[in-house]
């Protein structure tokens, strides 16, 4: 019986790229300002499920604390309508927004960067099949075995692909699926 605590060992080229999203992941960390690590950990600590039940229990103690205070004697310290609180929680609201928008605004980076290396090895990708259908061609025109004929398709697809004409093709059939330049969805 093998054992399941020993990790499977991976290809070589599978632990590579695992290794190299690691280190993008590591690199764009370590290019973050001490400010955007702040950030960053400030905002995973508010994201918290715990936290928003201990903002409900504190929003929900300050309104007791004010309702019940008069029928001791006290004074309320923000009687209804709770303009302490409405400020409170708005000024909270404001800063909580800004720290997702700064979070938000640097993890976009992280995935410009994860888009590009996609886009990179799609690309790539697309020469290598090109490459290989184009060796795979040759040697089925130079096997005896094998009787010759032209494949017009196999030709085509020889050609690795010009990532220009692809994008121009595209806009080009988006425009005229949406001469406005909206969206179509």
């Amino acid at each position: 019986m093998p054992d399941d605590s020993t990790p499977p060992i991976l290809p070589p080229h599978i632990d590579e790229t695992i290794r190299a999203i690691a280190q993008l992941h590591a690199e764009h960390h370590e290019k973050a300002t001490p400010q955007q690590r702040a950030i960053d950990g400030l905002t995973s600590f508010l994201g918290r499920p715990w936290v928003i039940c201990a903002m409900t229990v504190l929003v929900v103690g300050w309104i007791g604390f004010n309702l019940l205070s008069p029928l001791f004697g006290y004074p309320a310290l923000d009687p209804p309508p709770f303009a302490w609180l409405e400020a409170t929680v708005s000024v909270l609201a404001l800063y909580m927004v800004v720290l997702i928008l700064a979070t938000q605004r640097h993890e976009e980076q992280l995935a410009k960067h994860r888009d590009l290396l996609t886009l990179e090895l799609a690309i790539l990708t697309e020469q290598k099949t090109a490459k290989v259908i184009e060796l795979l061609e040759e040697v089925r025109r130079d096997n005896p075995l094998i009787r010759d004929r032209i494949d017009h398709e196999a030709e085509t697809m020889a050609k690795p692909a010009d990532p220009q004409s692809v994008l121009d093709a595209i806009k080009e059939t988006h425009a005229k699926v949406d001469p406005a330049g909206g969206t179509t969805s």
